[in-house]
């Protein structure tokens, strides 16, 4: 079965479900799914612990939202591989927030007749299916250093194309080092 689509749970202003314990008496999730997000830091480390990147572009959100893991690497990967594709490895891409948030859902049954659906038990608490980050207005996403201004509009664009693989309106600031 398929992820069902971003708006089920995007703007959910939940409550963190996080709560793991290696005793099985006290953990409230008994389930938990492995992340999607596989790298949090991708380009040149040595070169950003240096501080050699002058131009910092901050991706932040525009209002509060529960990004999931599958959108962040979706837009992680998509920038990562065009980044190294047109700037070469002059770049540092890192990716901010991390899924502690658990994603449950209270699996429905659709019949054969469609005229009719389950309709379930009410507020029920669902089975754990993914994970997601909760932000806040204003939070980073990615972070992402550059070292001249042609690389900055070649980010920029790429930004703004990867616009669609989020939930979410972004921002981006920029922070010039001298």
């Amino acid at each position: 079965m398929g992820l069902r689509r971003a708006a089920c749970y995007s703007r959910r202003y939940a409550l963190p479900f996080t709560r793991k314990s290696k005793f099985k008496q006290k953990a409230f999730v008994k389930t938990v799914p492995a992340t999607k997000l596989t790298k949090m830091r991708m380009g040149d480390l040595a070169g950003w612990k240096a501080g050699k990147y002058k131009i910092i572009l901050d991706i932040k959100t525009k209002y509060r939202v529960q990004l999931r893991d599958n959108a962040l690497e979706a837009v992680r990967q998509f920038l990562n591989r065009f980044l190294v594709e047109k700037v070469g490895k002059d770049f540092y891409l890192e990716v901010k927030p991390y899924p502690h948030h658990i994603i449950r859902e209270n699996k429905m049954l659709t019949g054969a007749g469609a005229d009719r659906m389950q309709t379930g038990m009410a507020l029920s608490f669902g089975k754990s299916t993914g994970r997601a980050c909760l932000m806040r207005r204003g939070d980073t996403i990615f972070l992402i250093g550059v070292t001249n201004p042609k690389h900055e509009a070649i980010a920029r664009e790429l930004i703004g194309s990867s616009r669609a693989r989020m939930p979410c309106a972004m921002h981006i600031e920029t922070i010039r080092k001298k």
